[in-house]
C-alpha cells in the first residue's frame, strides 16, 4: 500500500472530508436561493459552492497582490451591488430601494474619507484592501444590515445636526448701496 492511499484510509483524513463535504452541500443548498448562481451552473456545469469558493480564493490571492488590493476591493464595493442596485430599480417593492440606497450613501461617505487619509492608513495599517473588502461585504450583506447601522449611528446624527445649524443660522440681508 502507498503512502497516498494510507493517507486517504487515515480516520482523520476520512473525518475531514467527510466534514468539507458536509459543509460544501450546505453551502450549495444556500446558495440554491439565487438565480444567478443557479444559471452559471447550468452555464458552465460548475457547482455553485465550488465557483463561490473559487471566486472568494481569487480575491484573496489578487488582495495578496498589492498593486492590485485597491481595484479588487473597489470591485468588491461596486459589483454586486451595483447589480443587485439595478434589480432593486426594477423591482415593485420600494423594501430593496432603501437598503442599496443607504448602502451607496454610506459606501460613498467611507471612500471620501478614505481620499483624505489613504497614503497615512496604508503606512500604517498593513492588509487596508483586505480589511476594507470585509467592512464593505459587512455593509453589504442583509443578514447584518451593516449599511443601515452605519447610516443611523454616524451619517444621519451628523446630517441632521449640519442640517439644523443651517436652518438655525438667519440668512443676512445684503443691501446694495449705490452712492
Amino acid at each position: 500500500m502507498s503512502a497516498t492511499q494510507k493517507l486517504q484510509q487515515h480516520p482523520v483524513f476520512v473525518q475531514a472530508q467527510d466534514k468539507a463535504s458536509y459543509y460544501v452541500n450546505q453551502l450549495d443548498k444556500e446558495l440554491t436561493k439565487y438565480p444567478v448562481l443557479n444559471n452559471l451552473e447550468q452555464r458552465t456545469q460548475i457547482p455553485k459552492a465550488y465557483a463561490v469558493i473559487g471566486g472568494l480564493v481569487l480575491i484573496v490571492i489578487l488582495h495578496s497582490l498589492n498593486s492590485l488590493a485597491a481595484p479588487v476591493s473597489n470591485l468588491v464595493g461596486w459589483g454586486l451591488p451595483a447589480y443587485l442596485s439595478f434589480k432593486a430599480i426594477e423591482s415593485p417593492s420600494p423594501h430593496d430601494d432603501v437598503q442599496w440606497l443607504t448602502y451607496w450613501v454610506v459606501f460613498g461617505f467611507f471612500n471620501f474619507l478614505e481620499s483624505f487619509a489613504l497614503r497615512l492608513v496604508l503606512y500604517y495599517v498593513p492588509w487596508y484592501f483586505a480589511f476594507k473588502s470585509v467592512f464593505i461585504v459587512w455593509l453589504q450583506l442583509p443578514a447584518f444590515r451593516g449599511a443601515q447601522t452605519v447610516y443611523f449611528s454616524v451619517l444621519k446624527p451628523v446630517l441632521l445636526n449640519i442640517s439644523s445649524q443651517n436652518r438655525s443660522v438667519a440668512p443676512v440681508p445684503t443691501t446694495n448701496s449705490q452712492e
